[in-house]
């Protein structure tokens, strides 16, 4: 009470400059706490694509670019292999289907499953593997999902198919849990790879954000010396 009566008691001039002062300083804080929530709400992620033929190691080098410079690793591949894997998915037997046969999961299931695994990272830096893999993909990644995120570049890794071949089936035979690593399987999935998701990649490279590495050296180190180049220029 007596600090409260000091207040009262002092010159009105000198009140109402305190008062002034303390109101100002009130709306300040609160136009940096309100332009700090729109930032936060308007911020697009980032999002880098890497695409690649299978075996190609995709995987691999995400692997060595989440250590790195700490992006989160989306495969799209994994995605619906875990949507499958659980018991009376929505999704589970058509993404069965697709895989069994090497083709392409329909835009809608594979965006959604992106979307909210997306939804579910605090850190706002993707990197999406596999996808998007043909024309179809790529007119749902635009509708929608494009206007929601900044893609960065496309990361192409480059690698012929005799050498992602051997790979894959020397993966499988060593306990991949992948019902593709077989030889049946991996000759759709080249077939599908050169018809659709090439012209992807050339689509991309018109449009200057491809940026392309070497997969068939031996060494994933020196393929990851490659890639890190790219990703402390962003």
């Amino acid at each position: 009470m007596v600090v409260f009566a000091a207040f009262f008691r002092l010159p009105s001039n000198v009140t109402r400059q305190i008062c002034l002062k303390h109101l100002i300083s009130s709306r300040l804080h609160a136009n940096v706490f309100t332009h700090t929530l729109t930032h936060m709400s308007t911020t697009k992620p980032n999002v880098v694509f890497v695409l690649g033929p299978p075996g190609s190691g995709k995987g691999t080098q995400c692997n060595n670019i989440v250590k790195q410079f700490g992006y989160t690793h989306l495969s799209a591949g994994d995605l619906l292999r875990e949507e499958q894997s659980i018991p009376n998915s929505q999704y589970g037997d058509v993404i069965e289907h697709h895989v069994r046969n090497g083709t392409i999961v329909p835009v809608e299931i594979t965006c959604s499953l992106i979307e909210k695994a997306m939804e579910r990272h605090a850190v706002k830096k993707f990197l999406i593997d596999g996808f998007p893999r043909n024309q179809n993909n790529l007119d749902g990644w635009n509708a929608q999902m494009s206007d929601k995120v900044n893609l960065e570049f496309v990361l192409f890794i480059e690698c012929p198919e005799e050498i992602c071949v051997e790979r894959c089936l020397n993966r499988g035979k060593k306990g991949s849990g992948r019902s593709d690593d077989n030889m049946e399987s991996l000759k759709k999935r080249f077939r599908t790879y050169t018809n659709d998701t090439m012209p992807i990649i050339e689509y991309y490279d018109k449009l200057g954000l491809v940026k392309k590495v070497d997969g068939s050296v031996s060494n994933p180190e020196k393929v990851f010396e490659s890639i890190a180049v790219f990703f402390k220029t962003t």
